[in-house]
């Protein structure tokens, strides 16, 4: 699919268009997210869909094709990482991912968000070491929506731009970008931890 095509997705289905060209995001759509998630900001911004609904979509479009990869690490293991080792251009990407979760375990989950290809890979590894779904969820989902919402908001903001910026971000594999968005996000998984915390308390 061209970026082309998602646009014109967009024209014809709206804000489905959003949602699954990122659940399709993990058996490798060819536009990255973040081009995609930016788009459904730059759209919004020209007044095509509306920001909320389309912020929605794009969310929910981003956590469950990522949730698909956690379900396919758990049960079917194994078999689906081998498949993806045998595409030359995961190896990198699978390496990664696996010093990362031995790295910083759980939280791997958060860094990934933050490095393309990784954000898709990671699931299936956490899946496969039968990570909880309530944890999983926890980790994956609250990350999910701060990434998304960055982009959902950089997108509305370069507006026609998205795609060039986009292409960009991912090309350099957010070198300078990811890192305070992924301590904002500890940031705040460390707030609501304390929260639990006080309220269990």
């Amino acid at each position: 699919m061209t970026y082309d095509t998602l646009m014109l997705w967009i024209g014809q289905f709206g804000y489905l268009a959003l949602f699954f060209a990122l659940w399709l995001g993990i058996v490798g759509m060819p536009i990255p997210d973040e081009v995609v998630v930016m788009t459904g900001g730059a759209v919004t911004a020209s007044g095509l869909l509306h920001p909320v609904p389309a912020f929605l979509l794009t969310y929910l479009g981003v956590v469950s094709g990522l949730s698909l990869g956690y379900v396919l690490g758990r049960y079917a293991g194994t078999p689906v990482l081998e498949r993806l080792r045998k595409k030359k251009k995961m190896e990198k990407a699978i390496e990664l991912s696996e010093k990362l979760n031995q790295k910083y375990g759980s939280m791997a989950l958060v860094i990934s968000y933050f490095f393309p290809v990784v954000r898709h890979v990671l699931p299936y590894l956490v899946g496969m070491n039968k990570m909880s779904f309530r944890r999983y969820a926890l980790l994956s989902y609250t990350t999910g929506f701060v990434w998304t919402f960055a982009f959902f908001f950089i997108g509305r903001l370069t507006a026609g731009h998205a795609q060039e910026i986009g292409m960009l971000i991912y090309s350099y594999g957010l070198k300078l970008l990811w890192i305070p968005l992924a301590l904002a996000t500890a940031w705040i998984l460390i707030k609501l931890a304390q929260r639990k915390k006080v309220a269990g308390g």
